[in-house]
């Protein structure tokens, strides 16, 4: 009788310890969204209206945001990848901060880790008259864009060598990779 108690016992603390466990982990994916990075990075929800191309990610930390998303098939010469600043304009989403938005200065070629393309500082006007910076950045992948746009001090070369850092890290590349899988 002693024996099968303990058993008793036994299952009934292994399934509350499984209840814990698993509301736990239930608890933890429903913070992780807004949970910050080690580096204080935290996703926003994508702040754009819907246009021709999916969703993508958003990020914050500070007062710096970082939008990313890719652009399957729209690579304009699949040989060259993104290699002008004419293209940069074209491609990158800052029309969705501003459709009247101006280049600040010329382009520069970047490396986001085995990406390659163009990025460019623009200048933009917020809808109270305001005028900001962003960044805008496209590289291309075969025959696949992915651009980004950062929002925030990106005329401090600090802030913005730090917006492309996150780029780089695992949080986005994963995401990224996820999206041009198979491709």
């Amino acid at each position: 009788m002693l024996k099968r108690r303990t058993i008793v016992r036994a299952s009934l603390i292994g399934s509350l310890v499984a209840m814990t466990a698993g509301l736990a982990t239930i608890a933890h994916e429903r913070m992780a969204p807004g949970t910050a990075d080690d580096e204080g990075w935290r996703p926003i929800a994508w702040p754009f209206p819907r246009d021709g191309w999916p969703p993508g990610r958003a990020w914050r930390r500070d007062t710096t945001d970082v939008y990313v998303r890719p652009k399957l098939g729209f690579c304009g010469n699949c040989d060259t990848g993104v290699v002008t600043d004419e293209e940069v304009d074209r491609v990158t989403d800052i029309d969705l901060l501003d459709e009247r938005f101006t280049p600040a200065r010329e382009g520069s070629r970047i490396r986001i880790t085995d990406l390659v393309g163009r990025a460019r500082l623009y200048k933009y006007t917020l809808k109270n008259g305001a005028q900001r910076f962003a960044e805008g950045i496209a590289v291309s992948y075969k025959c696949d864009l992915v651009v980004a746009v950062i929002v925030g001090n990106v005329t401090d070369e600090r802030a913005r060598k730090s917006a492309h850092r996150f780029l780089e890290s695992n949080t986005v590349q994963v995401w990224v990779n996820q999206q041009l899988e198979g491709r």
